[in-house]
């Protein structure tokens, strides 16, 4: 990742739908260091476990978010398509990856710097705020749809 800010990441980032609504300024801000990522089919954009260097913004393509389970290698509690988000670890210390994310398609999305993502979000407690604000849903939304495939495995 360099230290230049690339306009086409910047425009990408700001029409995504999770940063409709953000100050032009936080969208170039958290864009340092920002790159533009392709994926083949069963690549993997991050392995559980590994170091979290990224947030990414999903811009085509579809992943699936999988944990491994004794009977199934890459059991998928969550796909993410275009216009979504993937990763939280990078928020969290240790700063580890918690699941796996594989590409099921050619998938193209903006990996944001975590480290500027941080800094950029504990610089400017405003937009650190709505920052998580809009990402609480996700999570959320993540952790609900691990439990409910857990639950499946266990009524089996």
């Amino acid at each position: 990742m360099t230290d230049e800010t690339d306009p086409n990441v910047v425009e990408a980032v700001r029409e995504h739908p999770f940063f409709h609504g953000f100050d032009p300024e936080f969208v170039h801000a958290i864009c340092r260091q920002a790159v533009e990522r392709h994926f083949a089919a069963e690549d993997l954009l991050a392995k559980e476990g590994s170091v979290a260097e990224v947030f990414y913004v999903v811009l085509e393509g579809k992943v699936a978010l999988e944990i491994g389970a004794a009977d199934n290698p890459h059991l998928t509690v969550q796909t993410v398509g275009p216009g979504e988000v993937l990763g939280w670890s990078w928020l969290v210390p240790p700063h580890r990856w918690r699941f796996d994310a594989r590409a099921l398609k050619p998938t193209r999305a903006t990996a944001l710097h975590a480290e500027v993502l941080r800094r950029t979000l504990a610089g400017h407690p405003a937009w650190g705020y709505q920052f998580l604000v809009r990402f609480m849903p996700v999570l959320a939304e993540r952790l609900e749809n691990t439990r409910i495939q857990l639950l499946d495995i266990h009524a089996r």
